[in-house]
């Protein structure tokens, strides 16, 4: 029943993505994230949703006159180029094989997302509502599996994702650790009394869902998310207090293995697994090193582990174990180049944002905006230092969302917003009133406004 039910949603969804191509990334974002098929029991759970969901939007946008395919900057060229020179070092290296073609096919589809989203989101009620989608998926993870660890006391653990890019328990810490500060900028800003409490609700409980995957990259990327958010707060003390007061409570509640696991990033030399992501690293840097420009090929590291592994080597063939040496040695230095200048130029973005943002306002959704992102990124630049991630789909929808948030609040910050009328496909702008920050909270607490728009 649940498999027919989701079919028909579909279904319904299909014209309106043509239709609307936004509601088709929104859509594609839901499956994404909330992997809402992996709930069903059936025919349903095999389907390439998704696909299916991205051909029909693409389609439709495609289908649009005027449609713009393409946000002119530097970040989508990066994001272009990284994709080429992956296939160069597919085609380089000749590793044909099924597998590594449908690795490359899903990247592809990956980046092109990306793009498409740099290219469509042209308000900021379409940013808004992306962020409701990406933060209610993970949210909707953070309270099923939360209040089963509230039930149990603590005593489960979370072993395997939803499935797709969170089926490994590392990979969903990670990606609720990029939520998680979506989910409290959301709490933060919604006037909505239930609404409100309901997102406040989500936040502890997301928090103990990342705490029973028993990752200790996730560990680790969650107290640098609560530092970043701590360090662009108001009252750094409170912050620092209540972080403390949860960590506290986290330790009493969760089950000893935890603390004992966690005891282990200390002492990491007497710990086969941390020995083991450390030999994986080595022979990373070794595969670097023999093969400087393309890399042993895209997907290829388990297949050359032996060759460059160093050392006594006591388990089976690895994999990276860490985003940015996975990149480099699979695509050579270039292609490591181009990654890490998609990290830099998001990171230098929101700063370049802030700064301007502090001149103007007081309080802003620009500046809450910033921090949010900010502390997304740090979650992600910390999380994949453990784990064989450079192709995780959300840090290049990220690099787009940011990309569009400094698009809408620059073109605020001057004075100008995108035309609201029904005929606007985003091109005409208008003189708005630059008096800082007034948010003026709807019925429903969720339609907002930030500024008057003057009228011709």
């Amino acid at each position: 029943m649940r498999d027919i039910v989701f079919s028909l949603v579909i279904a319904i969804l299909l014209p309106v993505c043509f239709r609307r191509p936004l509601i088709g990334l929104l859509s594609f974002s839901w499956l994404a994230y909330m992997r809402t098929q992996d709930l069903c029991w059936g025919f349903a759970r095999e389907q390439r949703w998704s696909f299916l969901i991205a051909g029909v939007m693409l389609a439709g946008h495609l289908a649009r006159s005027g449609s713009k395919w393409l946000e002119r900057d530097l970040r989508s060229t990066v994001m272009i180029l990284l994709t080429i020179w992956v296939g160069l070092s597919v085609l380089y290296t000749g590793s044909f094989g099924p597998t590594v073609i449908n690795f490359y096919i899903e990247y592809c589809k990956i980046i092109i997302v990306a793009l498409f989203t740099a290219a469509v989101v042209i308000k900021r009620e379409h940013l808004r509502v992306l962020m409701w989608v990406i933060a209610l998926s993970f949210g909707f993870y953070g309270v099923k599996v939360g209040l089963s660890g509230v039930l149990s006391l603590g005593r489960i653990k979370v072993l395997q994702g939803p499935g797709g890019m969170l089926e490994d328990n590392n990979n969903f810490g990670l990606a609720l650790c990029m939520g998680l500060p979506l989910l409290i900028q959301i709490a933060l800003a919604e006037k909505n009394r239930i609404l409100k409490r309901g997102f406040v609700a989500m936040i502890p409980l997301t928090v103990l869902t990342i705490i029973l995957t028993h990752s200790r990259g996730a560990f680790l990327t969650l107290c640098a998310v609560g530092a970043a958010l701590i360090w662009r707060s108001r009252n750094r003390v409170a912050g620092f207090m209540i972080v403390g007061l949860g960590g506290l409570t986290a330790i009493a509640f969760v089950d000893r293995s935890y603390i004992d696991r966690l005891s282990t990033i200390q002492n990491f030399e007497a710990d086969g697994s941390a020995m083991g992501r450390l030999a994986a690293w080595k022979t990373a840097l070794n595969m670097a090193e023999a093969n400087p420009v393309f890399g042993v090929g895209y997907g290829m590291f388990q297949q050359n582990y032996w060759k460059y592994a160093s050392g006594a080597q006591s388990e089976g063939r690895r994999v990276a174990h860490n985003a940015y040496l996975q990149i480099l040695a699979e695509c050579g230095l270039p292609a490591f180049c181009l990654y890490m200048t998609l990290i830099v130029l998001s990171f230098w973005s929101l700063w370049r944002i802030r700064r301007r943002a502090q001149q103007a306002y007081y309080a802003s959704w620009i500046l809450e905006y910033a921090t949010m992102f900010e502390a997304s990124m740090v979650a992600f630049v910390v999380g994949s230092t453990f784990l064989n991630r450079a192709q995780f789909d959300l840090f290049y929808h990220f690099v787009a969302i940011i990309l569009v948030f400094e698009r809408i609040a620059m073109r605020e910050m001057d004075g100008l917003v995108p035309d609201e009328g029904p005929r606007s496909h985003g091109g005409e702008l208008k003189l708005v009133e630059a008096r800082g920050f007034q948010r003026a909270a709807g019925r429903n607490g969720f339609v907002r406004g930030t500024l008057q728009e003057i009228r011709s």
